[in-house]
């Protein structure tokens, strides 16, 4: 096939593979696809893994979404005669693969996104099976309870809209400050002074204040490690409606490095919001440094944002991997301690506590708890709802983390 015949069949299929990633969630549009085109003609066509970093270079524009990328590459640029020869060795008995691993979290999205519009069709025509409905669930309250590591692309959407409509309400705690108020119960006598002057220096009336009632300013840690990607993924569509919707509101990424983008989530767009964030971010799905990341966060950021009664939210799995073992440890629970006694509630998200049998075996864990007010789940809907609920509500009883402090 000649060069100028294979050129127009080459940029139909980058358009068409545009089209399987918009499906399968990525922001993928016209000018993605044409960049994509473009990279093409910059790379060696011969190579595979060159193809692939150019097109995965113009069409991805965050960490997030480079295994959905990948996975959709490999399916989508397949070698059929290459494909023929790996079943036909699989059929010797010395060529038999072992056990597949459990699927990777993108795999259920890119294998949605790339069933044909055929088969989609076919499904759609076929006669729908006669159940009883009487003790089943809605996909509405199914959604709630499914862990968003088990989401597909259809299910993420669903669940980003729904995230999108909860409110996140603080209990609010009374402050120094006064407000001029007639029937407030605290005597202004400097206010009573100053309208007397008006009076010839009698005195008609007292003034009163009362106290100035507001929420605690809110800050969010939130780790983005390779563990947490996926749960992170879907959390920061919660911290965006959250920032946009209150003030005094701080959110900190970390993985190997420490990033505030609380001034990027201020976007009011939330695809534009994420695009500033994946700027700023460099360490996504990398490795984890809780430490010190927590280090860090005391020294620079505490003194700013920590004041007033500030409520923290650490989201993490708490697997950080000490190099230095039992000492590296100890420095995590110091720096645990400090932010425990920096803050007025310290409240600790953590995926890992989805299943029933968890233990907190590893030293990170170990280290951390004992320094938290709250420990709870966040792995689908229904623990954020309980979140939201629990911060509206005064904090629990000082007994209420014994059990875990005592497995610890």
């Amino acid at each position: 096939m000649s060069e100028a015949a294979a050129e127009p069949l080459l940029a139909v299929n980058v358009m068409h593979f545009g089209r399987l990633l918009r499906r399968a969630g990525l922001p993928v549009g016209a000018a993605e696809v044409l960049a994509g085109q473009e990279a093409l003609t910059l790379v060696d066509i011969g190579d595979r893994a060159q193809v692939q970093t150019g097109l995965r270079g113009a069409m991805v524009h965050r960490h997030e979404h480079r295994e959905v990328f990948d996975m959709a590459f490999r399916l989508f640029w397949r070698d059929d005669n290459a494909a023929r020869q790996a079943a036909a060795l699989a059929q010797m008995p010395a060529q038999k693969p072992p056990p597949r691993p459990r699927n990777d979290p993108g795999s259920r999205r890119v294998a949605e996104a790339f069933a044909s519009q055929r088969d989609r069709a076919q499904l759609a025509e076929d006669e729908p099976p006669e159940f009883d409905a009487a003790l089943t669930v809605s996909d509405r309250e199914r959604l709630q309870t499914m862990d968003f590591e088990a989401m597909g692309a259809a299910e993420i959407a669903a669940a980003k809209a729904e995230i999108r409509r909860l409110v996140l309400p603080l209990d609010c705690r009374r402050t120094r400050r006064l407000r001029p108020d007639p029937r407030g119960g605290i005597a202004d006598l400097r206010q009573t002074l100053r309208r007397s002057l008006r009076r010839g220096g009698e005195i008609l009336d007292i003034a009163k204040s009362r106290r100035l009632e507001r929420p605690p300013p809110l800050v969010v840690l939130c780790d983005i490690s390779g563990s947490m990607a996926r749960y992170s993924q879907i959390l920061l569509h919660f911290l965006h409606a959250v920032a946009n919707l209150r003030d005094r509101v701080q959110v900190f990424l970390f993985g190997t490095r420490l990033t505030n983008i609380t001034r990027q989530l201020r976007h009011r767009d939330p695809e534009v919001a994420f695009q500033l964030v994946a700027h700023v971010v460099p360490d996504w799905s990398g490795g984890t440094r809780i430490g010190e990341s927590l280090a860090e966060f005391n020294h620079r950021w505490a003194k700013r944002v920590l004041g007033q009664g500030a409520i923290v939210l650490l989201v993490t799995d708490g697997l950080d991997r000490p190099r230095e073992g039992q000492e590296r440890a100890k420095n995590l629970g110091e720096c645990m301690d400090r932010l425990h006694r920096s803050s007025r509630r310290l409240i600790w998200l953590n995926p890992l506590l989805r299943w029933q049998g968890f233990e907190p075996k590893s030293q990170g864990i170990r280290a951390m708890l004992p320094h938290v007010d709250e420990f709870r789940p966040v792995h689908n809907l229904a623990s954020l709802r309980e979140l939201v609920d629990l911060l509206s509500k005064p904090p629990p009883a000082r007994d209420a983390m014994q059990a875990w402090r005592t497995a610890a």
